[in-house]
């Protein structure tokens, strides 16, 4: 299909993937009628109807569907090349990371440590939630995702999660509230600094229900580095893996509790399915 006009293809991967013209031809300033005509002349090309009516929308019919998949598997293709070709044109070579604005920034930092001070490299570091870095790595304007939760993997998305990092979860505190004999009667009395919505807050609130207590909930954070502020101002116990507390550990002011809560967080870095991969990722992870 030597003549196949890429401009209209990408149009219609904009108005399959928007699911309704009128939005799509708002977003790309363009009249409606002018984004019919150029869909109808690349169904003409192809042979085949890509669109049918469904409400006040659109949906692909099943032409339309391998359409896409060839459209989306070509202009990712296209964005990769650029990526690419920019980043070996640079003196130096950048390595863009995404991490979670919750993580640890210890964990960050260890993470890292292999590459820190490379004149060949500029670092680009990039916090955020979820949902914005994933896009952002799938667009490939980031080359990996530092993560405490794998996401789904599908053969849309291309994610792969690679596990890089598993610390025990543990209780820490300054010495004055160490004095309890046995974890239930640590967890009842004292109050405690959790996070919000992990896998950490879930194994807690299974490990209260198995012990029979109530814990008394300082705060709620969903920051690691407010974490660490409020452990060192004594509020409460921070229910955390202890590279988030490394330093106020190694001088002392924290404590961790004699007690194993079986809790377990896993750290992921995911990346996205490329031809050309950023090669700094792969030392990062392989090592």
């Amino acid at each position: 299909m030597a003549d196949l006009n890429y401009h209209h293809l990408r149009y219609f991967r904009a108005v399959a993937h928007d699911g309704n013209l009128t939005r799509t031809a708002e977003r790309l300033n363009l009249s409606q009628s002018a984004l019919s005509t150029q869909i109808k002349q690349l169904e003409a090309r192809m042979g085949h109807k890509l669109f049918e009516r469904q409400g006040r929308g659109l949906a692909l019919t099943e032409a339309g569907r391998i359409a896409l998949d060839h459209a989306d598997r070509i202009f990712t293709a296209g964005d990769e090349l650029m990526a690419t070709l920019n980043r070996t044109g640079a003196a130096r070579q950048p390595i863009r990371i995404g991490a979670l604005s919750t993580l640890s920034r210890n964990f960050q930092l260890e993470f890292l440590r292999p590459i820190i001070g490379r004149d060949d490299l500029d670092i680009i570091l990039r916090s955020g939630g979820a949902t914005v870095l994933l896009e952002a790595l799938q667009s490939l304007t980031l080359d990996v995702v530092l993560t405490t939760e794998p996401p789904g993997r599908d053969a849309f998305s291309g994610f792969t999660s690679h596990r890089i990092s598993e610390q025990r979860v543990g209780v820490y505190g300054t010495a004055r509230r160490m004095h309890h004999t046995s974890l239930g009667s640590l967890l009842a009395s004292e109050p405690v600094i959790l996070p919000t919505e992990s896998s950490i807050r879930t194994g807690f609130d299974s490990l209260t229900a198995r012990l029979g207590v109530t814990a008394q909930i300082a705060a709620e954070v969903d920051d690691m580095a407010m974490v660490r502020l409020l452990a060192r101002e004594d509020a409460g116990l921070a229910i955390t893996p202890a590279v988030v507390l490394a330093d106020e550990i190694a001088n002392g002011l924290l404590q961790a509790a004699p007690f194993d809560l079986d809790i377990v967080e896993s750290f992921y870095a995911v990346t996205v399915n490329r031809s050309f991969p950023n090669p700094v990722v792969k030392d990062l992870i392989g090592r």
